[in-house]
């Protein structure tokens, strides 16, 4: 697509989520404006294979860094948006397909499937560069967070084999060592809850996207020959 083109970045979603269709409720307009419910996106919106839900603030980057790395001229998503014209007119999958490309071919397009392939898989490339940095950066926090609260407890644990040998009167410091190491245990078990629910949030946005794009490149191959 070219970088110029307005609302890439709605097309791009188009091509992955399938937004609710559902008209918003009117609010009755005597009633005052701030008693008016907030309109707030639902966390998670169907991919637009409908086989699984995925997080919205996930898709919202993805499209976000798919747009920005557009590439110039017609391509995979040009192609993309001719095959989704093709729906509701009653054509089998494979005269999609062919449809599809014939109309991305009047349209100025490259005359061989291989521009299709070739930018598909820089966008794959892309996602996965994304998701190798993700993945990093989630250690990095699993690291910083966790592991400070893991070493305190291994310290606190450490200085209670000590203080459980001296007299009886550092017995309140042993007690007060014995509550933090409470509290720590579900810090670590809170931390590492939010860190891995992300994770796989991403994980399952980023799988939705690249089975997507795989599957488009299986029929591509398949059925334009």
């Amino acid at each position: 697509m070219a970088d110029s083109e307005p609302g890439i970045g709605k097309k791009i979603l188009s091509f992955f989520i399938k937004e609710s269709e559902e008209p918003a409720k009117a609010v009755p307009a005597t009633k005052p404006a701030a008693e008016q419910p907030a309109q707030t996106a639902a966390p998670t919106v169907p991919n637009v294979a409908g086989t699984m839900n995925i997080d919205r603030k996930f898709v919202e980057h993805f499209v976000s860094l798919l747009e920005k790395a557009n590439l110039p001229g017609p391509d995979y998503f040009e192609y993309k948006q001719a095959l989704q014209n093709m729906e509701g007119l009653g054509l089998g999958e494979e005269k999609q397909f062919q449809a599809a490309w014939a109309s991305f071919k009047a349209m100025g397009g490259a005359k061989e499937t291989s521009i299709l392939q070739s930018s598909a898989n820089q966008y794959l490339s892309i996602l996965d560069k994304d998701r190798s940095s993700f993945l990093k950066d989630v250690e990095k926090a699993i690291k910083d967070r966790v592991g400070a609260l893991q070493d305190e407890q291994k310290r606190l644990e450490e200085s209670n084999n000590s203080l459980a040998q001296q007299l009886a009167d550092i017995q309140k410091k042993i007690d007060e060592n014995k509550n933090r190491l409470g509290q720590i245990s579900g810090e670590v078990a809170e931390q590492s809850s939010k860190i891995n629910a992300n994770k796989d949030s991403f994980e399952i946005t980023y799988l939705s996207f690249v089975e997507q794009i795989k599957s488009d490149l299986n029929k591509i191959n398949q059925y334009l020959k």
